[in-house]
């Protein structure tokens, strides 16, 4: 059995005091298609500017109510694919990202077609499609995380390229239900995103969710064919550095048997960290458009987890 989302089941952040657009069993197997909508991009496109949207900035579809969840455990999602329109969107927002020094106060915005698995950015230049999800999460104890900025231990804005087709995330449960929020597609998009945008694109999101309740994670992690990827968060980039190089160190020596010294030898050979996302990893202060805070990856590979001789 395979269940159906629409966009019109979006909200602007994540919250247990949505109202559940499905209530599913953990572990079934079961595909959830999570529609997402562009229509900020569009109405932004159609009025000529972004001030004064009406429509919702990087909705989330959803919440999906996951039975049997409950604080402390950890929440899976498989990614099984996403399916992308016949265009996307490239649009400056009026003192957002690393540009705006130079890209000044003309809006800008550009419709960006794809076919043929291809992302037609200009009339000369193409490229393969890369479909990602930016923003996922789950909800937090109390009151409602942004789906913008910041970014939260339960996840949010991380717009970062592993989480694509076939790979696994994991977040934490703080609330009974989970309450699950998936959106904001990227076609393709560099890592970093130091524009504070990718190529925007409406399209379905389709995964299975399951449960664990042998170990808990204190952030979204990433699993993908050959890593296991972190996410660190914090006030300046080396806390957000400790905080998930200290996450990696905690999941090699309690969940695959290393040594303190095995553990602090090998991560200090082997994994790689870089910089995550624009949207930071704490509250933006008043009347700035800019993000506070950092966002961390630390990459862990898998082959080093095989059995060791």
């Amino acid at each position: 059995m395979s269940y159906f989302i629409g966009k019109d089941q979006a909200h602007s952040g994540f919250s247990a005091a949505d109202e559940p657009a499905l209530r599913i069993d953990p572990g079934t197997g079961e595909h959830i298609q999570f529609e997402t909508s562009d229509y900020s991009y569009a109405e932004s496109a159609a009025k000529g500017s972004s001030d004064d949207l009406e429509s919702l900035l990087n909705p989330i579809t959803g919440p999906v109510y996951v039975n049997g969840a409950e604080p402390g455990d950890t929440l899976i999602v498989d990614i099984v694919d996403i399916t992308l329109g016949d265009h996307g969107w490239s649009g400056y927002f009026h003192g957002a990202g690393a540009l705006a020094g130079v890209m000044g106060d003309e809006p800008y915005m550009r419709t960006v077609p794809i076919s043929d698995g291809m992302v037609h950015l200009t009339d000369t230049i193409s490229v393969p499609a890369r479909p990602m999800v930016g923003c996922f999460g789950t909800a937090p104890a109390s009151g409602r995380n942004s789906s913008m900025a910041p970014v939260y231990s339960e996840g949010g804005n991380l717009d970062l390229t592993y989480a694509g087709i076939g790979s696994r995330l994991y977040l934490p449960v703080r609330v009974a239900g989970a309450f699950l929020g998936l959106g904001d597609i990227h076609a393709v998009m560099a890592e970093g995103e130091a524009s504070d945008v990718a190529i925007e694109a409406a399209g379905t999101i389709t995964a299975t969710v399951s449960l664990t309740k042998e170990f808990s994670v204190s952030g979204p992690a990433i699993e993908t064919a050959t890593e296991v990827i972190f996410v660190g968060l914090g006030d300046t980039i080396q806390e957000s550095l400790a905080n998930g190089y200290q996450r990696a160190f905690r999941f090699l020596t309690t969940q695959h048997g290393f040594s303190r010294g095995d553990a602090f030898t090998v991560m200090s050979a082997m994994v790689n960290s870089a910089l995550g996302g624009p949207a930071g990893s704490a509250e933006v202060p008043a009347g700035s458009p800019l993000a506070a805070g950092s966002i961390t990856t630390h990459h862990v590979p898998k082959s080093i987890l095989q059995p060791r001789g």
